[in-house]
């Protein structure tokens, strides 16, 4: 196979790094991509919006298989121009098109997908801008804390979390003004879940599935789960309550009848389904759904993936994915994600990154780097993602802290609490 990859982050190099293992791999390629997978693939320097840009590489290159890491290109309908364009129909895709894809491009759809299929979420209702006031009787309506959510793609900033009820209003008004452009045009106001987080990721091909490990992300900038939403700060896999009990409860009321629905609503669905859990005294709720893996946890699920994840994706394009069993290490992974100083406020770009050259053949995936003048540089907030393998937590995170301190950059900064909440 010849296989592209868009996108230029952690999880783009973490696939990368695992397809590029594959026997029936021929020659990969990444667009754009980025410092890490220029050694594992052929980054092509091409603008991923434009679709055409798209087209043209995967011709030029002879590329009949093509993974999309980021969720803009899908919701956008990237995987609807392959469908309908005769000179990319026989590519396999991995990913939506555009009506899938709404399961993350649009809350509302997604919430009310999840109710018509009796899938287990907050009860909510969605707003716009002619029902203020009867958004503001719904707030009145709810116990605090109040959750709200921007309706559209927001780069992960769209939902707050907000304690007194006036804020929420007023929260409410500045979102419907264009705090987030046009992704606010609509809000979702949801009931607040109390319990604890995680991470649920099934490969499909619209019939079959395949359920890849699980994952906790740390979203908050600093330890003890303080300070700013980030896009991720580390993630761990396993999680220990995530037991067989637990799976089988998110299998037969989440990940069934949601492929199901899909099927129902005739919408032909080849790709990730990311599920955003919470487990509320032992049941799954869904908090939302994702169309693509997410970053970190890819950098933490990826590696315990032990089976051809290359061979999944041909199977998934010959809708025969029952075929294939996926093969787990029982073994726990760490990441951490290590940032500019600043992040996710103002940071600095551009400062030398040393120290990477020291763990050749170690789990390291850049997320924001780049080479400038023949140096490694930071180019972004999240820079690398470093990933240890161990047969417990205190193992992996001993090993995982001491390749951490090889890596120097100026305003270098990560949490040290990553995986110590589940030891």
């Amino acid at each position: 196979m010849r296989v592209l990859i868009i996108g230029s982050g952690g999880r783009e190099n973490a696939i990368a790094w695992k397809i590029s293992k594959s026997p029936l791999l021929e020659k990969l390629f990444c667009a754009p991509g980025n410092p890490g997978t220029s050694s594992l693939a052929v980054n092509l320097n091409i603008d991923i919006k434009s679709f055409d840009a798209i087209k043209s590489a995967v011709l030029d290159n002879s590329v009949n298989m093509v993974i999309v890491g980021p969720e803009e290109p899908l919701v956008n309908g990237l995987g609807d121009f392959f469908k309908n364009d005769e000179s990319l129909k026989k590519v396999v895709f991995v990913g939506p098109g555009s009506e899938g894809a709404r399961l993350e491009g649009s809350k509302e759809f997604a919430k009310d997908f999840m109710f018509k299929y009796a899938i287990p979420t907050a009860g909510y209702k969605s707003f716009n801008r002619e029902s203020i006031e009867e958004a503001d009787r719904y707030i009145d309506s709810l116990k605090a804390p109040y959750v709200l959510k921007a309706d559209g793609l927001a780069a992960g900033k769209g939902v707050l979390i907000i304690d007194d009820s006036l804020q929420a209003k007023r929260e409410l008004r500045e979102i419907l003004s264009g705090r987030f452009g046009s992704a606010g045009d609509k809000v979702v106001i949801e009931e607040f879940l109390s319990g604890i987080e995680l991470s649920v990721f099934v490969l499909t091909d619209g019939k079959n599935y395949l359920i890849l490990p699980e994952a906790k992300d740390y979203k908050r900038a600093c330890d003890g789960d303080k300070g700013l939403n980030t896009g991720g700060m580390g993630a761990v896999s396993p999680v220990p309550f995530a037991d067989a009990d637990f799976m089988s409860k998110v299998e037969s009321r989440i990940i069934i009848p949601t492929i199901e629905g899909l099927q129902k609503e005739s919408i032909d669905y080849k790709g990730f389904i990311f599920i955003g859990l919470m487990n509320c005294n032992g049941d799954p709720f869904v908090i939302e759904y994702n169309v693509r893996m997410g970053d970190p946890e890819t950098e933490a699920v990826v590696p315990r993936i032990e089976s051809d994840l290359l061979s999944h994706f041909i199977a998934l394009g010959e809708g025969k994915l029952e075929r294939e069993k996926i093969e787990i290490s029982d073994r726990f992974a760490i990441t951490l994600v290590m940032v500019s100083g600043g992040y996710p406020q103002n940071f600095e770009k551009g400062f030398e990154i040393s120290g990477v050259s020291e763990l050749t053949g170690e789990m390291l995936f850049h997320s924001g780097t780049s080479i400038k003048e023949g140096q490694l540089v930071t180019s972004g907030g999240r820079v690398i993602a470093l990933t240890a393998l161990a047969d417990g937590i205190q193992s992996g995170r001993e090993r995982l802290y001491s390749l951490a301190g090889k890596i120097s950059y100026n305003g270098i900064f990560y949490r040290s609490d990553i995986g110590l909440d589940i030891l």
